[in-house]
């Protein structure tokens, strides 16, 4: 692969990962939520295997793999059937209005790429000048988990956030080795379905999953 078509390529994969991490702010449908999350997935697990496949190394096209069948396929079908099981299928009442979500993502990026300056000063390859869109998929993913009531859709927010930091350590260090990504993503994983059960539960007792419902517990 070229260093153009490197550059292309990983430019196109953070293009996508920040785009859909942006879209969950302003998309209110469960369903369409978890569709970008799939292809957020699937853009990591391209990023990484570009960098892998330029750098000639198996490990790293092997944590691909492992990326997109867990983060582009998995848990996107968990969390759907989550939605489908609970019955929840908007996020109705967000702490925020998705103008303002957007507005603030905007600010949120220009803060990335701020903080991201002492890297991209010195000398950085592609990859490193990829580092800002990480940072401010990390800070959408919090964004995220702190104005949304719905718990699918923190949810959503903590997978985000989990896959602007595996953009960021793969960037910053090179790339992640496969074992420590198969523990990584198998506790990502472990901890939506650990979720999923007490989003069930919650429907059960209150009768929706909007977490502020939480408030009422009294001891």
């Amino acid at each position: 692969m070229t260093d153009a078509g490197f550059t292309q390529v990983l430019g196109s994969c953070a293009g996508v990962l920040i785009l859909t991490a942006v879209l969950q702010l302003w998309r209110r449908s469960l369903s369409g939520s978890v569709t970008l999350l799939a292809l957020q997935g699937a853009a990591l697990s391209a990023l990484i295997g570009t960098i892998g496949v330029a750098a000639a190394d198996p490990e790293l096209i092997g944590v691909a793999v492992l990326v997109l069948a867990i983060k582009a396929v998995a848990i996107p079908i968990v969390l759907g059937r989550t939605a489908a099981a609970t019955g929840a299928r908007r996020e109705d009442a967000p702490r925020i209005n998705p103008t303002a979500a957007l507005l603030l993502s905007a600010v949120l990026t220009t803060v990335a790429y701020l903080a991201s300056r002492p890297i991209l000063g010195a000398a950085p390859d592609a990859a490193q000048r990829a580092v800002p869109v990480g940072i401010a998929v990390v800070l959408i993913g919090f964004l995220l988990l702190l104005t949304r009531r719905q718990a699918i859709s923190q949810l959503i927010g903590f997978v985000v956030l989990d896959n602007g930091i595996a953009m960021i350590a793969l960037l910053t260090a090179g790339g992640v080795p496969l074992v420590v990504e198969l523990g990584v993503s198998l506790d990502v994983l472990l901890v939506v379905l650990i979720l999923r059960v007490l989003t069930g539960r919650l429907k059960h007792v209150f009768g929706a999953t909007d977490l502020d419902d939480l408030t009422e517990l009294h001891d």
